[in-house]
């Protein structure tokens, strides 16, 4: 009798197992990408997030916890290379034998090229039609504007291809309109800004597609479905529910995109500058007039050439704002807009003061429209 029961026991806890037992252990890059997993897998289990929203993901290094992360996992979803190239050694390294899910080689991304100039041409000439696409993330040809990468003279501002030695231009300070700038190198702030723990050594190549793809709302929408199609591929128990889960996150994102048209709806005729250009998907997406970047990108310092040419640009272009980020130190912003008119505000493409998880990802895009709108 006592072996009966000992037996019937047994069976009970086997198939009291949670359904989750089999379900694929995933390891996600950085918070927004972990939204859209955690959407996809809500219900049936949780993927890890190897990368803090407050880091900046260029220049992360793993924690001995965040290596075990990859190292027991069967799936690992990351934006690729351009945006977190040190991860693929430890990717070839600890996880060669899971899947993988790269999502800027996703068939059919929204995806823009870097650009590399200061200066940009402004939004208004690429979105004449802007306002008429009332639906606009399902037109197909929204995304397709015929001349936004293929800029005539992008590679020919005759000084950008010489930012090379840019702090030696022995005669910048010759420029009439440079001359009341010639303090701007002394501020303790800019002199601090040099020492980004150490990202200047990253040597980041800006050339292909720009990473920061997630910033556009469609491709959210179909990430969510290449998600749902992988897992489904390691657990066909729940493809189903892998399946249905993406299609209400979708859902949730056509209606935060909705809610981000109407926040922005006042800001058609203003004008930004960032801190670097990590923000042409969400400017474009929605329309946005983004005069520059102080930073060609959050690995790299500007020269004074650059802040010379981007202070210039405020003050030409009548800037409303110019954004920091709380990854990096503001002191460089402040330089560039004092004697201005511009106001100044802080954009957060990782949603660093966020709590990780599936409303991540429409969160983030929400608070980037309410940064935006609220400035200027």
């Amino acid at each position: 009798m006592k072996r009966t029961r000992a037996a019937l026991m047994a069976s009970m806890s086997v198939l009291a197992l949670p359904a989750w037992a089999d379900v694929p252990r995933v390891a996600t890059d950085i918070a927004p990408v972990h939204a859209l997993v955690a959407t996809v897998m809500d219900g049936i289990g949780s993927p890890e997030l190897l990368v803090p929203p407050s880091a900046s993901p260029h220049d992360f290094s793993l924690r001995p916890s965040q290596a075990a992360m990859l190292e027991q996992s069967d799936l690992v979803v990351w934006m690729g290379e351009g945006l977190t190239p040190w991860l693929e050694r430890p990717l070839d390294n600890l996880s060669a034998d899971a899947a993988r899910l790269e999502l800027l080689e996703v068939p059919g991304l929204n995806a823009h090229e870097f650009r590399d100039q200061a200066v940009f041409e402004l939004a208004e000439d690429n979105h004449a039609d802007h306002d008429d696409h009332a639906d606009h993330d399902d037109h197909a040809d929204h995304d397709d504007h015929a001349d936004h990468d293929d800029h005539a003279d992008h590679d020919d501002h005759a000084d950008h291809d010489d930012h090379a030695d840019h702090d030696d231009h022995a005669d910048h300070d010759g420029h009439a309109d440079h001359d009341d700038h010639a303090d701007h190198d002394d501020h303790a702030d800019h002199d601090d800004h040099d020492d980004h723990a150490g990202h200047d050594d990253h040597g980041h190549d800006h050339e292909g597609t720009d990473p920061h793809a997630w910033l556009d709302p469609a491709n959210g929408k179909l990430w969510l479905d290449a998600i749902a199609a992988k897992l489904g591929e390691l657990d066909a128990d729940n493809a189903q529910a892998y399946l249905a889960n993406a299609e209400r996150g979708k859902a949730e994102i056509d209606a935060a995109t909705a809610q981000i048209i109407d926040q922005l709806a006042a800001s058609a005729n203003k004008r930004y500058v960032v801190f670097h250009d990590a923000y042409q998907y969400f400017e474009k997406r929605f329309g946005l007039q983004v005069v520059g970047a102080l930073s060609l990108g959050d690995a790299t310092d500007p020269g004074p050439a650059r802040v010379a040419q981007i202070r210039d640009a405020i003050v030409d272009n009548k800037v409303n704002c110019v954004f920091s980020e709380p990854q990096y130190r503001p002191g460089l912003v402040q330089v560039v807009v004092e004697g201005t008119n511009a106001s100044v505000a802080i954009l957060d493409p990782l949603g660093s003061d966020l709590e990780a998880g599936k409303s991540h990802y429409t969160q983030t895009l929400g608070n980037l429209a309410k940064a935006v709108a609220e400035c200027g």
